[in-house]
Formats: C-alpha cells, structure tokens, sequence
C-alpha cells in the first residue's frame, strides 16, 4: 500500500480501529469509517449504526457492516449518544466506501467528554504518518 491514504487532517481519527469524527460548531460530531479503513476490509454490502438515542463509548460498537464474508463491529472515535444516524444508508450502504469523508458517514453523536477522548484521537499533521504506519503494520500481518 504504497499510494496515498486519503485521510482529511482536519477530522479526528481513531487509528486502531480506523474510524473518524468530524467536530460541528453545534458541540455534535459525525463519525465514520476511514478510506483506509475500507480498502483493509473490503466492499461494504450492509451498514447498520445504533439507533438514536443510544450511548456509546470511544472504541465501543456504534455499529455494524457487512463486508463479503464476515460482519464487522464498527468502533466509535468518541463516547457520546447517538443522535442521527445516517438515512442515506440503508439503501445505498456501497456510500461508505464510495465517500467516506462525505455521504457515506454513519451516524452523528453528541460527544459526552471530547477532551477526554481526544487523548486517543489523532488530528492534524500526525495524521498521515499514523495512517501510514497503520497501513504498513496491517501489510506485515498478512
């Protein structure tokens, strides 16, 4: 995995579990799967957020997708409740890997302690060598 691994430094990444979130002036976040993230698993073929309402922890399931031969649990980059999910999904799931970083994000949070959580978060300019670092660590288990 030589290329370039798209990861917009703006958003804050959960690099062990290759998931994002996207601050909003309102105190919400959006989260999602990496481009990364995608390309390490595979074509999604389900994605299925919690439901509104229910709370979350950072590196806890906020949901679930479907790749071609196993389902995979979806971990958060924060802790929060969910306040939206993504309605786009249930009948265009292929979004999350076509845009990841745009129309294929999974579902909106209200952030319970972000300063806690961003200590596990990189954000910035870390965020393309961790990207790179995590793509090159995934490459030697195979």
């Amino acid at each position: 995995m030589n290329e370039a691994i798209e990861a917009p430094p703006e958003l804050h990444y959960l690099i062990e579990h290759q998931v994002w979130a996207r601050l909003h002036a309102d105190g919400s976040a959006t989260v999602g799967i990496t481009a990364l993230g995608i390309r390490l698993s595979g074509e999604i073929y389900m994605a299925r957020p919690k439901g509104v309402g229910v709370a979350v922890a950072q590196g806890g399931s906020i949901g679930v997708v479907e790749l071609a031969k196993s389902i995979v649990s979806v971990k958060s980059p924060l802790t929060g409740t969910v306040l939206e999910v993504n309605p786009a999904l249930a009948e265009r799931p292929q979004l999350v890997h076509q845009d990841p970083y745009g129309r294929g994000w999974l579902a909106r949070l209200r952030p319970a302690d972000f300063a806690r959580d961003a200590a596990q978060l990189v954000h910035g300019d870390a965020v393309a060598a961790a990207m790179r670092e995590h793509a090159r660590r995934h490459a030697d288990e195979r």
